[in-house]
């Protein structure tokens, strides 16, 4: 995982959640079958949209994409974790917090290896209009508005980054509810044939691709999805480094989170993401050890040390003191996202019990926080005006949204009664243990 200077959001982005059924917590083992008729005894421990995770007769869990399993399991899967009764209309209920069922934090476990679903990067042809230059695209998740025509082949390719990177985050132990934002069916991107197209639709100039949180659309130029002209017909780059759209991805499928977490938070968990080993739709979860050292090595090659500097001033760092120091240069911009992603690793592997127990409850808070900005809006005394603006009763005020308050609200969940210059002696011993030697007070 390589920083690059061109890496910008414009934004502050989905977190995943493991949906549990209802019987999973005492479910008995039964059979199960895949897609090639192959079949095992195991109990079912927790699902989401994309995978199930299951208990062998050994003991240990494995969670597999949901599309490996058959038809009938499958739909059994899914039949656990439907809504119990439908509305008056007949349609289903919108996802809430307490509509989902959601895995205590206690039992969560961070995957080993995270494959997209087949499913998921089937390309469906909405338009293609070379003329306009419009084609429009969809796969499972997203939807993508290209200015010229792909092939499906090179189509998928180029969805499989996008759809593997959302599998990633909804597997994740974060509890993170990757869905699009209201009002969208799929999350949306829009594919500039030249960096010209790109900058000209508002795409920053030293960026290789921005997601804005204002029309929640992720725009980027060919050459940063590894799309290439090969004569009259785009090809997919075979050497392409998929990172920083990894990265930014990341940011896209997160975007309800944003407002209520810590710039280190945002750009540390998708500097992590970025840094797991990757190659075709896989993400090698379990090799995050290994990722974060290459990441290391990659850095200091780069001339960056392996330090944090002041614990407590980088973690309730503003946001508009993290731009100002961005805005001094690409390496103060590169060292803030290194700190950041040392920091986002210690809480999630090497804090207290190794399991991120903290950082799940930290995020789980957040997750709250998300639910109650959702259920405020879809409140009928809450009238939506143009330019995105909206009025509201005065006894019936918003979550606090203010980037000087709301994104700190639940740092004591990180701290757990510790004072900073605690918890930096704990990183400094818990990344001497794993032999890295850090700075940190």
């Amino acid at each position: 995982m390589n920083f690059r200077p061109s890496r910008i959001i414009l934004a502050m982005c989905c977190m995943i959640v493991h949906v549990k059924p209802a019987a999973a917590e005492d479910a008995a083992p039964r059979p199960w079958k895949d897609t090639q008729g192959r079949i095992i005894q195991a109990s079912l421990v927790s699902s989401n949209a994309d995978s199930v995770t299951l208990k062998m007769a050994d003991g240990k869990e494995h969670q597999l994409p949901l599309a490996r399993l058959c038809a009938e399991d499958q739909a059994f899967v899914k039949s656990l974790s439907a809504p119990a009764s439908s509305t008056a209309q007949g349609a289903t209920p919108a996802v809430t917090a307490s509509s989902l069922t959601r895995i205590p934090v206690e039992k969560r476990t961070w995957p080993e290896n995270v494959v997209v679903p087949t499913k998921s990067i089937e390309i469906q042809v909405v338009e293609e209009n070379a003329a306009a230059r419009k084609c429009v695209y969809r796969s499972e998740g997203f939807e993508f508005t290209a200015q010229a025509k792909l092939m499906p082949s090179v189509m998928k390719e180029v969805a499989r980054t996008f759809e593997a990177t959302k599998t990633l985050v909804s597997s994740l132990p974060w509890g993170v509810v990757c869905r699009p934002p209201e009002g969208f069916e799929r999350y949306q991107a829009e594919l500039f044939e030249t960096r010209k197209d790109y900058i000209a639709a508002g795409g920053p100039e030293n960026s290789g691709g921005v997601y804005m949180s204002g029309d929640k659309i992720f725009r980027v130029p060919f050459p940063s999805i590894g799309l290439k002209l090969l004569g009259k017909t785009y090809a997919k780059d075979e050497n392409y480094d998929g990172g920083t759209l990894i990265h930014e991805i990341t940011h896209q499928v997160m975007d309800a989170y944003l407002t209520f977490l810590p710039v280190w938070v945002i750009e540390g968990t998708a500097e992590y993401t970025e840094m797991l080993p990757y190659n075709a739709g896989k993400f090698r979860a379990d090799a995050h050890q290994k990722g974060l050292k290459d990441h290391i090595q990659e850095m200091q090659k780069r001339g960056y040390a392996i330090e944090i500097g002041n614990l407590e001033e980088h973690l309730k760092m503003n946001r508009a003191t993290w731009s100002g120091i961005t805005d001094i240069s690409n390496k103060k911009m590169g060292e803030l996202y290194f700190r950041s992603v040392l920091a986002v690793y210690f809480f999630c592997h090497l804090d207290g019990d190794k399991k991120g127990t903290r950082f799940i409850k930290f995020m789980d808070a957040v997750y709250g926080e998300t639910e109650a900005l959702r259920s405020f809006f879809k409140d009928p005394r809450v009238k939506h005006l143009e330019g995105g603006r909206f009025s509201y009763p005065t006894n019936f005020p918003p979550p606090d949204m203010k980037s000087e308050t709301a994104p700190f609200k639940h740092l004591d969940l990180l701290l757990d009664g510790r004072s900073y210059s605690q918890i930096a002696q704990e990183m400094t011993e818990a990344y001497k243990a794993i032999g890295v030697k850090i700075s940190v007070n």
